[in-house]
């Protein structure tokens, strides 16, 4: 269970940055509204890379079903595990998505835009069209597993200094804030179409939350498109991943 704790717990550290930001920068008379698209992405990087600091070490901080499906997929995870995996980063998403409405309770009756406050939770794509914001988000995906699978090899190949470990000392210190900064790169390059979901417990668990609580002047939670930010990133992530594998033999 140990495990599956971990991931519970680092996905909710990640939503609870990532919407965190969306309900800073969105909510009316909140300090920071119209922070902002550098603001934006900046925390959901940070929010990465702390949940791999916190997790890493107990259950490899998928924190993102795409990435545990695309692992499992190239033979570097268990299928036995998917299905636990996938819950409790579900179940993380879901309350740490609820935790930045406790968060921000004062400020919803404030904000008139419904629409913004969906997007506080899940995402909505600039324009919407279906095929094109599906390829958005297996373009971004595929590039999160080839680089996450690609810093991870980096770690290993490192060389020892002395009696300094290099490739323990990165994996340990450093390869955490690295894939935050890949996460921060797709969001500043790629993340304009769709607001980047590349994660479907991003995603799904936050638009349930969406749905159950009591959100004043909340509109629709926009079920007809959830599916794009869900076979989106699987897609992509098993697209990132095989290709990775293949170039790395």
């Amino acid at each position: 269970m140990e495990i599956y704790l971990a991931e519970f717990v680092g996905t909710a550290i990640l939503i609870l940055f990532g919407n965190g930001v969306c309900a800073n920068v969105t909510l009316a008379k909140s300090k920071a509204r119209g922070g902002g698209w550098m603001v934006v992405t900046t925390a959901w990087g940070l929010g990465v890379a702390l949940a791999v600091y916190s997790v890493g070490r107990i259950s490899g901080a998928h924190i993102n079903p795409a990435v545990t499906v695309s692992l499992a997929a190239v033979g570097s995870f268990p299928w036995a595990l998917v299905p636990g995996y996938i819950l409790a980063q579900l179940a993380g998403a879901f309350t740490g998505a609820a935790l930045v409405w406790l968060s921000f309770r004062a400020h919803w009756k404030e904000t008139d835009d419904p629409e913004g406050k969906l997007g506080i939770f899940a995402t909505i794509p600039a324009v919407r069209k279906p095929f094109a914001n599906l390829l958005t988000e297996i373009i971004g995906t595929a590039l999160l597993l080839f680089g996450i699978l690609a810093i991870g090899d980096n770690a290993q190949a490192l060389t020892s200094a002395g009696d300094l470990d290099l490739s323990v000392v990165f994996s340990g210190g450093i390869q955490p804030l690295v894939v935050g900064l890949l996460v921060l790169g797709i969001g500043l390059s790629l993340g304009g179409p769709t607001g980047y979901a590349i994660n479907p417990a991003r995603d799904l668990g936050p638009r349930l939350a969406h749905a159950l609580l009591p959100i004043p002047g909340k509109g629709s939670s926009q079920w007809y498109y959830a599916w794009v930010p869900i076979v989106g990133p699987l897609i992509g992530g098993i697209t990132g991943a095989a290709l990775y594998t293949f170039l790395a033999f």
